[in-house]
């Protein structure tokens, strides 16, 4: 008998823990990084992030299943630690941020997969004047109460796209057309 309390416990730990509340919930920013990686000279990654960036989540169940996502970064808080190639990155040869200050991305599905927390989110990201289906996968790493006692949900998110596909030239010889995307994100409840 013990031994089966002891299993109710920790099943219902267990499903505490991957629950998610009903809701709206927003991105926190100190907490979240929203980030990539393109090879250079077919060798190496480079990594860089955006450092403003907003993005809200709509879950109607307890999980992210069919919740809706919205993502919006502005391209010239990009950074990749050189300030001369991030000026670069801003001007008309990438992001081109005075024509195209925002980068926004819109779900239209997710779903979950065949792996518990594990969803694919497909929908339209809008970057360079652009727009384009993507799929991008998400992972639900855990959920928690903030030090406000506030829910708080952690997501990974990673997917690839061209540059060539959104009316990015080449920007450096040695830079791949295929960018990674990997966002690390604590979402709050409002």
């Amino acid at each position: 008998m013990k031994n089966l309390a002891i299993t109710i416990v920790g099943a219902f730990a267990l499903f505490s823990f991957v629950a998610v509340q009903t809701g709206l919930w927003s991105v926190d920013g100190a907490h979240s990084r929203l980030g990539f990686t393109i090879v250079h000279n077919g060798i190496t990654n480079v990594h860089g992030n955006f450092t403003k960036f907003t993005m809200e989540v709509n879950t109607p169940n307890e999980d992210f299943n069919e919740a809706t996502i919205i993502l919006n970064a502005e391209a010239s808080s990009v950074n990749t630690g050189i300030e001369a190639r991030d000026n670069h990155l801003r001007t008309a040869d990438c992001f081109d941020v005075e024509k195209y200050p925002s980068i926004v991305f819109k779900s239209n599905a997710v779903k979950e997969t065949k792996i518990k927390g594990t969803y694919t989110i497909e929908g339209d990201l809008t970057m360079h004047g652009v727009t384009k289906n993507v799929v991008l996968t998400g992972v639900h790493t855990g959920s928690s109460k903030n030090h406000k006692g506030t829910p708080v949900a952690g997501l990974h998110i990673t997917g690839a796209v061209k540059r060539s596909e959104f009316g990015m030239g080449q920007v450096s010889p040695g830079l791949s057309d295929e960018v990674n995307l990997v966002a690390d994100l604590e979402i709050v409840q409002n």
